[in-house]
């Protein structure tokens, strides 16, 4: 299960992500989500309808693992996903020197790596020739738990043992470009988004993030 070589990333069969999401989901219960913009949100909606509340949709390239990385250092004691994407990690490859050198006991970092940017209309991503593997730049950062998973039954694996470590662990998914159309629209903004997960946040940690608004 760990990472393979480029060549062979290349050259294998690649998996549906609404398929690798229907494995994760049920293996989730109070964790946090936190997911990448794009196709990805409406499958994810469709997939894991209990972790409505606990899915922060639709945040920028770049910021959705360090974004999770916040959320797992402000909250210790809870389980933190990141689903990521190919091209949202390749815009802030820092934050994998960041997580082997802070060692978060509680996040799991999935990225979805399709090889392009679907969200623009397909351009390649620069995982897209085989050279480039983001697990292996993973592991050269520093962390040990970082893997490609190329099948199914590997990718809901590493997703239990990702789920259970004590120290970053990182899938690199390989997946197919192709989206499932039959699946639910998400029908909320960004804003409501934001809304419906710090309350949830709040109602389950005890706290409060956001008070009353000055103009109430």
């Amino acid at each position: 299960m760990s990472a393979t070589a480029p060549d062979q990333i290349a050259s294998s069969p690649k998996m549906h992500r609404f398929d690798c999401m229907r494995a994760l989901a049920p293996l989730l219960k109070d964790e946090l989500v936190i997911l990448s913009l794009g196709a990805s949100v409406d499958e994810w909606y469709t997939a894991a309808p209990h972790m409505r509340e606990a899915s922060l949709f639709q945040q920028q390239l770049g910021c959705v693992t360090p974004q999770a990385f916040g959320l797992a250092v402000g909250l210790p004691h809870r389980r933190v996903v990141s689903l990521d994407t190919d091209g949202g990690m390749m815009f802030n490859l820092g934050i994998l020197a960041t997580l082997a050198n802070e060692q978060p006991k509680n996040l799991l970092v999935v990225v979805w790596d399709n090889e392009c940017y679907q969200s623009i209309g397909g351009p390649p991503t620069h995982t897209a020739q085989g050279r480039v593997d983001i697990a292996k730049i993973a592991q050269g950062a520093g962390i040990a738990e970082a893997h490609t998973a190329t099948t199914l039954e590997d990718f809901e694996a590493l997703c239990r043992r990702g789920l259970a470590a004590t120290a970053p662990f990182v899938i690199v998914a390989k997946v197919s470009k192709e989206s499932f159309r039959d699946v639910r629209r998400k029908h909320s903004d960004g804003r409501e988004d934001k809304y419906i997960f710090v309350r949830h946040v709040e109602a389950t940690e005890g706290i409060v993030i956001m008070g009353p608004s000055e103009h109430n």
